[in-house]
This record gives C-alpha cells, structure tokens and sequence, in this order.
C-alpha cells in the first residue's frame, strides 16, 4: 500500500505532468482563466485519465502484448482516450449545459492533450500492473488538477493587481507558472 501512495505523491506533487513535464501546457494555460472551469476540467481529467490507465494497461498487457502489436500502442490509446472524452462530453452537455460550454474547446481537447497520452505510455514503459497504472493515473490526474487550480487562483490575484503594460496576459501567466514549477520542485526531497 506504501508503494501505491508513493506512486500517487510521485505523479501529482513530484513529476507533476504540467509544471515538471511541461505536457498538457495548452489547457492548462487556456482554461485557467476562471476557478470553476479550472476545477470542472480538472474533475474531467481525473476521471478520463484514470479510467483510460485502467483500460490501457488492460488492453497492452491481455491484447497488444501477447499479440506482438507493441507497435500499435499509440493509435490504440489515443481511440481509448477519445472514447472516454466523447462520454465525459456528452455527460456534461446534458447534465450541465453552462459547465459545458464555459469549457468551450478545451474538453475535446483533453484527447489529444498530450499528458494523458504521456501518462498511458509512461505507464507502459515503466512496466507498472494494472492497480499501478490505475494509481499513477489518478496521481497524475490529481496533481494536473492541483496545478490548474493554483493557476486560477493566481491569475484571480493578478487581475487585481497593477502589472505593467508589457508583461500583461500571457507573458505574467507564464512566470506564474514557471515561479509554480519552481515551488514544486520543493516536493523532491519527498520521494
């Protein structure tokens, strides 16, 4: 049980998938404009990312390696992930209309952004069984939420705040994110 909790610290706090990976930088920076559409997208992430950890380290250890298609990884994951985006989406339209469309491109996005595609494929080559994958999916979930939402506080403060002319919009949200990645490297000394 330690060693799951360890996998879970690892990938939320330590080897955070945005803020030390750099992947998934597109909505990360694109939906951080307001805390709830930070916070809905990150509950979208959870869910798609970890079912989609689960289902693909069932399908490459019982299907893709036992076969010899190894070389299909890739394309199989990505129609996993666009499966389960096209659910998700299709749950928020109908059960909340407004969350949907504050979340406007960024949840059709969430199939090809590339850290849950990263996480499946590190999953792979770290060679992790399924209760490990479902864990280092949910973690890395978690610490994608964690940072998105730290972000939309942020940008919260910083539209209150006198910033000089040319370092307004993208440029100020880029040094918050990199003084976050900074902070985060703090959590090294964890593991």
């Amino acid at each position: 049980m330690r060693s799951l909790i360890m996998i879970i610290v690892s990938c939320a706090l330590i080897n955070n998938v945005v803020l030390n990976q750099f992947l998934g930088i597109c909505s990360f920076v694109g939906v951080s404009k307001q805390m709830k559409a930070s916070a809905s997208l990150g509950v979208a992430v959870i869910f798609v990312l970890t079912i989609a950890s689960a289902v693909a380290s069932l399908l490459y250890n019982f299907v893709l390696k036992p076969f010899d298609l190894d070389y299909m990884k890739t394309i199989v994951f990505i129609l996993v992930i666009a499966a389960l985006v096209q659910i998700v989406e299709m749950f928020l339209k109908k059960t909340s209309p407004s969350m949907y469309k504050a979340l406007g491109i960024y949840l059709p996005l969430i199939t090809t952004n590339c850290a849950v595609l990263g996480v499946a494929l590190t999953n792979v080559q770290d060679e992790y069984n399924f209760i490990q994958s479902v864990f280092a999916g949910f973690g890395t979930a978690v610490g994608y939420t964690i940072a998105i939402v730290l972000l939309a506080g942020v940008r919260a403060r910083l539209d209150e705040s006198a910033i000089p002319k040319p370092f307004r919009g993208a440029p100020v949200v880029l040094l918050s994110a990199a003084l976050m990645s900074i902070a985060f490297m703090g959590f090294g000394g964890l593991a």
